[in-house]
C-alpha cells in the first residue's frame, strides 16, 4: 500500500539544534548526510530559482513533461546549478496549484529528511502541491493526507493494522488463487494470439486477491461484477490527472489535463458503486472501526482507498515493473530463481507454498524484489512542509531551509544513488544478498521510509509495507514454481510500464 510516510534514515539523525552566545537565536537542526559529517559540510546558499509568476511554473511544467522528461528535468538541473538540493517549480502549476515552488532533495543524503516528522509537516501533502477534492473520497481527508500530529491519524492506521494482522491468514491461497488464474490465461492467450498482456490482467487479479484476501468476496459474484478495476482506474486518474501523462498532442494534454481540474461529478456514480460495493463486502470490518474510535463512515472511505488506492494502483505499478526486470535480466537469472523457489517450497515437507520458506529461504527471490523497488520504486514523488528553520546536508554541502517552505523529493535519485550503490543504475539482482547487501537495505525507500524501519501508528510509513513485499515475493514464486523463463515486451503507461509476455516456458524440473 504505497500511502504517505515517515520514519528518517539511521544515516540521516537530525543534529539537535544549538543557542548561539547570546541565547537569543536558536540555529536550524542539520539533517541529512550523517550527523557527525554534515557539520563540517560547508554552508551553501540554495541554488536555483522559480522565475516569473505564472510564467516560470508553466515553462518549468512544460519542460518537465514535454521538452525534457522527468529524469532528464532533474538532471539538467542539478548539471546547471552544480547541486543535487536547488529551487525549482514541479507540477501541476496553475491553475491547479496555487504555490508550485519546493526545494528539490535530490540524493540519498538529503532526502531522508521528508521521513522526519518531528520536522516535517505531511498534512494534505500526499500528492504534492495541490490536493484533490474530498468530492473523490466522500467528503473525508484520508489517512494518507493527514499529519501524525492530527488525532484521527493513530486511529486509522491502526484500524488498517487490524485489518491486515486479522486477514493474513488468506495472503497465500488467495494470491495463489487469483494469480495463478492469471498465468493460465496467459498461457491460453500467447497461445492464441503470440503474446498476452499481462498488464492489464494484473489488474483483474490485483483486484480479486485484495477484495478475496481483505474481506473474503469475490467480485465476480456481486453487483460490481467485473467492472472493479476499470472503475479505480478512472477513479485514480481524476486525483492524479494532474501529475501524468496520457500520451495525447502535449498542448491538447496539458490544457485538459494539467491546467484545470477534471470535476469529481464525472466520477461519482462510479465512486458511489464502489463505495456500496466496500459498505456491503467490508462489513465485519467496518463493524470493528467503532472500537478504534473511528465512524462507520469514515472507515469505509478509508479501507476504500487503502484497497483501491494505495494497494490496488501499488500493484499496478510494483507488479509489471518487477516482471520486466526480471525478464531483461534473461534465463540465467530466470533458472537460479526457479531452483531456489522449488527448492524452499520441497523443504516445507508439504510441498506447499508458506510465507516461513517465502521470508526465510528465498534470499534471491527477497533481493529481487527489493532491487526492483530500489530501481523503480512505485511512489517516486515525495513532499513534506518544514515546521520550522533547519539545516538539510547533501553529500556536499548544507542548506538553510526555512519554516513553512515544501520540501520535495524524487526518490529514484535517493535510490539511485551512486555514491551509495555501484552500478546504481543497473539492475543487479543479487544486490541485497548477504551481510553487505543487508546493510544496503536502509537505502531503499519505497515505503516513504527506509526498509529497515517499521510502520507505527505515530508515523507516515506504508502500513501495508510487509504485506507489499509479501505479495510481490508471492508473484515470484507463483511464477517460477509454474515456469522455467519468460520473454517480454515492454511499453508506457501513465502508470508505471505497459508489460506484454511473449512466451511462458513450463518448469521442466
Amino acid at each position: 500500500m504505497a500511502s504517505s510516510a515517515s520514519l528518517i534514515l539511521s544515516s540521516g539523525t537530525p543534529i539537535s539544534p544549538n543557542r548561539s552566545r547570546s541565547g537569543a537565536h536558536r540555529r536550524p537542526a542539520s539533517i541529512g548526510a550523517s550527523s557527525s559529517a554534515s557539520v563540517d559540510l560547508p554552508l551553501r546558499k540554495i541554488p536555483g530559482d522559480y522565475g516569473l509568476p505564472f510564467l516560470g511554473p508553466l515553462c518549468d511544467r512544460l519542460a518537465y513533461f514535454y521538452f525534457e522528461g522527468r529524469d532528464q528535468f532533474f538532471r539538467s538541473r542539478i548539471r546547471r546549478y552544480g547541486s543535487t538540493v536547488f529551487r525549482v517549480n514541479v507540477p501541476p502549476g496553475p491553475f491547479v496549484a496555487p504555490d508550485p515552488r519546493v526545494v528539490a532533495l535530490l540524493d540519498a543524503a538529503s532526502f531522508p529528511v521528508l521521513f522526519d516528522t518531528s520536522l516535517i509537516e505531511k498534512r494534505d501533502l500526499f500528492t504534492g502541491t495541490f490536493m484533490p477534492s474530498t468530492e473523490l473520497t466522500g467528503g473525508f481527508r484520508v489517512l494518507p493526507y493527514l499529519d501524525p500530529a492530527e488525532p484521527n491519524h493513530a486511529q486509522l492506521k491502526r484500524l488498517l493494522f487490524f485489518l491486515l494482522g486479522s486477514r493474513r491468514h488468506a495472503v497465500v491461497a488467495e494470491f495463489r488463487r487469483s494469480f495463478g488464474s492469471l498465468f493460465e490465461a496467459m498461457e491460453t492467450e500467447i497461445a492464441r494470439e503470440g503474446k498476452a498482456d499481462f498488464s492489464a490482467a494484473n489488474d483483474r487479479a490485483a483486484f480479486d486477491f485484495l477484495v478475496r484476501c481483505f474481506f473474503g468476496t469475490d467480485p465476480a459474484g456481486s453487483r460490481l461484477d467485473l467492472d472493479g478495476p476499470g472503475l479505480i482506474n478512472k477513479w485514480v486518474l481524476f486525483q492524479l490527472g494532474p501529475l501524468l501523462k496520457l500520451g495525447l498532442p502535449p498542448y491538447l494534454e496539458d490544457f485538459l489535463l494539467h491546467s484545470f481540474r477534471l470535476p469529481p461529478a464525472l466520477v461519482r456514480a462510479d465512486y458511489d458503486r464502489l463505495t456500496d460495493f466496500f459498505r456491503e463486502s467490508a462489513g465485519p470490518f467496518l463493524d470493528e472501526a467503532k472500537r478504534f474510535g473511528v465512524s462507520r463512515e469514515e472507515a469505509l472511505h478509508n479501507v476504500l482507498f487503502a484497497t483501491c488506492f494505495n494497494a490496488f494502483s501499488g500493484m499496478k505499478v510494483l507488479f509489471p515493473s518487477l516482471i520486466k526486470w526480471i525478464g531483461r535480466a534473461g534465463a540465467r537469472l530466470h533458472g537460479r530463481i526457479a531452483e531456489e523457489v522449488r527448492s524452499a517450497v520441497r523443504g516445507t515437507g508439504t510441498g506447499e507454498v508458506t510465507v516461513r520458506a517465502v521470508e526465510a529461504a528465498m534470499p534471491l527471490t527477497r533481493s529481487v524484489v527489493y532491487e526492483a523497488l530500489r530501481v523503480e520504486p512505485p511512489m517516486p514523488l515525495q513532499y513534506g512542509r518544514a515546521k520550522r528553520d533547519m539545516m538539510v546536508a547533501s553529500h556536499d554541502g548544507r542548506f538553510e531551509v526555512r519554516a513553512g517552505e515544501v520540501l520535495f523529493g524524487y526518490q529514484p535519485f535517493a535510490t539511485r544513488d551512486p555514491r551509495v550503490f555501484e552500478r546504481a543504475e543497473e539492475f543487479v539482482a543479487d544486490r541485497f544478498v548477504g551481510a553487505e547487501g543487508e546493510a544496503l537495505l536502509r537505502h531503499v525507500l519505497w515505503s516513504n521510509g527506509p526498509e529497515t524501519e517499521g510502520p507505527t501508528a505515530e508515523n507516515k510509513q506504508c502500513a501495508g509495507k510487509d504485506f507489499v513485499v509479501t505479495v510481490a515475493r508471492l508473484l515470484v514464486v507463483e511464477l517460477f514454481l509454474r515456469y522455467d523463463s519468460f520473454e517480454i515486451e515492454v511499453g508506457a503507461s501513465p502508470l508505471g510500464s505497459l508489460v506484454k509476455l511473449t512466451s511462458l516456458k513450463r518448469a521442466t524440473f
